[in-house]
């Protein structure tokens, strides 16, 4: 069973995301602040969190950023349907996905399940039969088998849903795809409104395995197209 941490100061919030998710059979902790959710994360194995952007003591996004240098479980920030730079500032701290309030339950329930289907994948359960678990191109190497990433012999921590977009560049070397094209295969999702969630996560992802992530090697864009690995 996977355990989902909800983390939001408003209790008719959880109750409410209590109600649509211990239907589909998770296990729920709950946290008031993002003091509270970093803490139950230390103690309890959380498969995912939910959290809000904005609550007292701590905010979503400073738990974000300090839970991403332990732990890479999914994250889906809540946020206000107005908050564009909240948005974009949860993707630049490390969140896989965002859910607009108000929520309804249907769009709450495809988006965790769609994030714990790629940290199942990605995070240590292994495919029988497994073809060659590697891939590589210069000095980037994605062992699927095991879930590790190296540049250059460096070991590189990932998020899933980078690792996953890392994987699927990997898999189409010298092919341009759009936002909208990548949206779709990597996150599993109707691309609506998906540009900003998939440039955000490129230039992590750039940060990550890039030597000049402004000048980058790998990651190219082509103008007026989309984006591609450059084979080396």
């Amino acid at each position: 069973m996977y355990n989902i941490l909800i983390c939001d100061d408003e209790p008719d919030i959880r109750s409410a995301l209590k109600i649509y998710l211990s239907s589909e059979g998770y296990g729920i902790f709950e946290a008031e602040n993002g003091s509270q959710a970093l803490d139950i994360i230390a103690k309890e194995e959380i498969s995912l969190l939910l959290m809000d952007v904005m609550m007292p003591v701590m905010d979503g996004i400073t738990a974000l950023s300090k839970l991403r240098k332990t732990s890479n479980i999914p994250v889906i920030l809540l946020t206000a349907k107005s908050q564009d730079f909240d948005k974009v500032s949860g993707l630049n701290a490390g969140a896989d996905d965002y859910i607009t309030k108000p929520f309804v339950p249907v769009e709450v329930i495809a988006r965790v399940r769609s994030q714990l289907r790629r940290y199942k994948r990605l995070g240590g359960a292994t495919e029988p039969e497994e073809r060659d678990s590697k891939l590589c191109n210069g000095g980037i190497e994605y062992d699927d088998k095991s879930k590790t990433v190296t540049v250059d012999g460096e070991p590189v921590s990932l998020t899933p849903t980078e690792m996953q977009l890392l994987k699927f560049f990997l898999e189409n070397l010298d092919c341009v795809f759009s936002p909208q094209e990548i949206y779709r295969k990597v996150w599993n999702d109707t691309p609506f409104g998906s540009e900003n969630t998939v440039t955000v996560h490129i230039r992590h992802l750039r940060e990550k395995i890039e030597i000049n992530p402004a000048r980058p090697d790998y990651l190219k864009v082509s103008w007026g197209h989309g984006y591609k690995m450059e084979k080396k």
